[in-house]
């Protein structure tokens, strides 16, 4: 007689890697008088405690034999289920087109499908809370297939290791590093917990009273992908991070690296370090540099020439080639190097800016004077009054002058602006890789508000920093979507959230040793993933 005792076969899903659990129980066929064998689906295996999972959420584990007839008992295999699929599906591919999930799963063998789940969810329940992933779960088709509890996730995020990150990052970088200008730009994430070592008070760019870590990022300009970050302390100022940046890139295997960077990374230091590591930038530049003030004094005229005009851009523009005085200390020599090297200065002219300078600049003079000359006078303005006002006592009160050459020395550079970069390029093109350089601070907007992170509740380093890298992953989606949607202009039609929202209502049915049937796509819906540049689903 045949043994019935139940075996457990393990099958791998070919598009998640996922493996499903099913009960194997033997039996004698009498019709054609041979051994056969049922298969029940029970659950999946976790990659992690390899206990068998149930695919209704239930965990069981693997069946011994005082507690088989217990587990047999709880697990309840689907026969079907029908699940939300359209806006999962479209991350699934996502992930798949640019590489995301290969590296995910090379750098994260045993949580990669969790890490995923996840951040579907972030950016599907925008700004709610973790706790709120089972019902998610239950209702949606997602890499995990399962819960994922509370205290599952805070596990999760602790395992995410640094070496990981960084063999993660390393993937990225090579998939885009060398083929485009990286924006990188620094935004501060309030915290309410005092226990992390990188929470302090800082420069918050959004006047929050809370302390704060940095969070630096790093994307394509072209691609608009990110691939990189980094958690700094909340008290350090965007000019002091560029050597640890460009270390980090070189530890990143990184050769050949071309920066995008606003004029809160200028200074002399980081110039000279540019140069130094053979880095191609394009960098904003204060008009109050001597270096810029030069050649705006020297042609004041010239940029309010027609053929200095850019109609599509709507300002005035030229560009100087000139020499930078690098310098470099060396220590293994006791000398400092010193060269010149070729530097391009791009200089611009907003007529309409400069008349709203003057405007306000007048506004705040008229207001001034009235302070003084009605004798109620402002402590917080004490040093506007002395800098642009000279104040007499006579016997009938107090005369009141203004300096001319201050003031009129102030509004001489109104509506200037200037970038400087070191790869030749034309007025126009560093202007408009310039203005890409917003993919970044659009990319602070997304990981803040759409995936909950305006405010970090985590009380420990390894949670925090496991909670950065899924949002991370989030972000990356996210930024894909919004780089074709701008890039197709879909948003005179949707808004991200609205457009996800018509994807979502899509639905698959699942039987159990059947291939998946996806319900009905309606034809704007099916447009929705061609503008996207996504097969849709059949």
């Amino acid at each position: 007689m045949s043994d019935t005792k139940p075996k457990y076969v393990y099958q791998t899903s070919k598009r998640y890697g996922t493996v499903y659990v099913y009960e194997n129980i033997p039996y004698w066929c009498k019709e054609k008088k041979q051994p056969r064998a049922r298969r029940k689906l029970v659950g999946k295996l976790d990659p992690i405690t390899k206990e068998i999972i149930s695919t209704l959420g239930k965990h069981h584990k693997k069946n011994t034999g005082k507690n088989k007839s217990n587990n047999t008992s709880e697990a309840s295999p689907i026969v079907a289920k029908r699940s939300f699929f359209g806006a999962t599906y479209l991350f699934d591919q996502i992930v798949k087109n640019i590489g995301l999930f290969d590296d995910l799963k090379t750098c994260f063998p045993d949580c990669y499908e969790q890490i995923l789940s996840i951040a579907y969810y972030l950016i599907l329940e925008d700004n709610n809370p973790l706790f709120r992933f089972e019902k998610w779960s239950y209702l949606h088709k997602h890499p995990y297939g399962s819960n994922i509890p509370s205290q599952r996730s805070s596990e999760l995020f602790a395992s995410i290791t640094d070496d990981a990150i960084h063999k993660f990052s390393k993937l990225q970088g090579k998939r885009r590093a060398e083929n485009e200008y990286l924006a990188y730009d620094i935004s501060s994430i309030s915290s309410f917990s005092e226990t992390l070592r990188q929470v302090q008070y800082g420069h918050n760019k959004e006047s929050d009273l809370l302390p704060q870590i940095n969070l630096a990022i790093v994307m394509g300009e072209k691609s608009g992908l990110p691939f990189y970050y980094r958690k700094l302390a909340g008290n350090i100022p965007d000019s002091k991070t560029i050597k640890n940046l460009l270390a980090d890139f070189s530890d990143l295997g990184c050769k050949v690296v071309k920066f995008i960077l606003d004029r809160g990374f200028y200074s002399e230091a980081n110039i000279n370090d540019l140069y130094k590591n053979r880095t191609k930038f394009l960098i904003g530049a204060n008009t109050s540099l001597r270096l810029i003030r030069d050649e705006i004094d020297g042609i004041l005229d010239q940029p309010r020439s027609f053929k200095n005009y850019s109609i599509e851009h709507d300002v005035y523009g030229f560009t100087v080639s000139s020499e930078w005085n690098y310098s470099q200390k060396r220590p293994y020599k006791g000398d400092t190097l010193k060269e010149k090297k070729r530097i391009y200065k791009h200089i611009y002219f907003n007529i309409d800016q400069r008349a709203e300078d003057e405007k306000n600049m007048d506004i705040k003079l008229a207001t001034l004077y009235n302070e003084l000359k009605s004798g109620k006078r402002c402590e917080k303005n004490e040093k506007d009054y002395a800098k642009y006002f000279n104040l007499i006592e006579t016997k009938d009160g107090i005369q009141i002058t203004e300096k001319h050459d201050i003031i009129n020395q102030q509004k001489k550079y109104y509506g200037y602006f200037a970038l400087i970069s070191n790869e030749k390029m034309t007025t126009w093109e560093a202007l408009e890789m310039y203005k890409r350089k917003d993919v970044a601070e659009k990319a602070f907007h997304n990981i803040k508000e759409r995936l909950n992170l305006r405010r970090t509740l985590v009380s420990s380093e390894r949670s925090l920093d496991g909670k950065l890298f899924v949002a991370f992953i989030g972000l990356i989606i996210l930024s894909y979507i919004n780089k074709k949607m701008s890039s197709k202009g879909m948003y005179k039609d949707y808004t991200m959230q609205g457009l996800l929202d018509k994807l979502d209502v899509i639905e698959c049915f699942e039987h159990d040793g059947k291939k998946i049937r996806v319900g009905e796509i309606l034809e704007k819906q099916k447009q929705i993933y061609t503008d996207l540049e996504i097969t849709p689903p059949t």
